[in-house]
């Protein structure tokens, strides 16, 4: 059984520096994992790239070739990996053993993961090839100062939920770029009744009801759960690791154990 992190998230909420830091923690701890690119318009990696969709198609290429825009070439590209799954794809996988650790690096185009179908059906060909998969959803930590802004996020995060049906590990990236941490400790596992008294304060008296039922949608799927990540501290990526390890059940042979995430361990 293969072992894989489905890595999502919005344009520039940090998913590459995310697979970065992974792959130098567990290169330091003698970890083995495999990181993948997904992203037909990447140019510059700061970690190895296992396997390449721009091997098989190159966002550039279709853009000049059917006089497409970077939104509409890249729904393109990603439709020409689904087309290629039984082909480009298992020949790729087929690299790999048993128990191999993969992350995939995705585009940022949030309809890829909230209605658009080709990761579903990535996922479904990886689940057929014998992958435990884990949707890592990256958030930058901006929208945990605003309340309108931390509910858009959990909506996005629920949809892509909703549409992927995997484990799901929601990640508070950027913690590092935070200055005033305090203005985020209210988001990080807050109460439906702050967050609607928040909600109301800052929206008309008309959406009072869509607010309470936004509050109590967030509430039921347990998404007001977050996940800091502070790529300055070892600790922080050994417990958001840790965490993904658990939902993907990787080393249970090992009997893994993780404590709980001091954000004052600056080790």
């Amino acid at each position: 059984m293969g072992f894989a992190q489905l890595v999502i998230g919005p344009a520039g909420s940090g998913k590459s520096t995310y697979c970065s830091s992974l792959y130098q923690h567990c290169e330091t701890v003698g970890r083995s994992i495999h990181i993948v690119n997904l992203d037909p318009a990447a140019e510059n990696f700061d970690y190895p790239v296992a396997m390449d969709i721009r091997e098989l198609i190159n966002l550039d290429d279709v853009m000049d070739e059917l006089g497409l825009g970077p939104n509409g070439g890249l729904i393109y590209c990603m439709e020409h990996l689904e087309d290629n799954l039984d082909d480009w794809l298992t020949e790729e996988l087929d690299n790999y053993s048993d128990d191999d650790y993969l992350i995939f690096d995705c585009p940022g185009q949030i309809e890829l993961f909230s209605h658009v179908p080709v990761l579903r059906n990535f996922v479904d060909h990886l689940k057929r090839k014998n992958f435990n998969v884990c949707a890592v959803y990256l958030l930058d930590s901006q929208f945990m100062t605003d309340v309108t802004k931390f509910i858009s996020g959990c909506m996005a995060s629920l949809s892509a939920m909703i549409q992927l049906e995997l484990p799901h590990i929601n990640i508070l990236s950027k913690m590092d770029l935070v200055s005033n941490k305090k203005d985020i400790e209210d988001f990080l596992n807050p109460e439906p009744r702050f967050l609607l008294s928040e909600l109301n304060q800052r929206m008309a008296p008309q959406f009072a009801k869509l607010n309470k039922a936004l509050i109590e949608l967030v509430d039921e799927y347990s998404m007001v759960s977050f996940v800091p990540l502070d790529l300055r501290k070892e600790s922080s990526i050994r417990y958001v690791l840790g965490q993904i390890d658990n939902c993907i059940q990787y080393g249970e042979d090992a009997d893994v154990k993780i404590k709980d995430y001091d954000p004052e361990d600056d080790d």
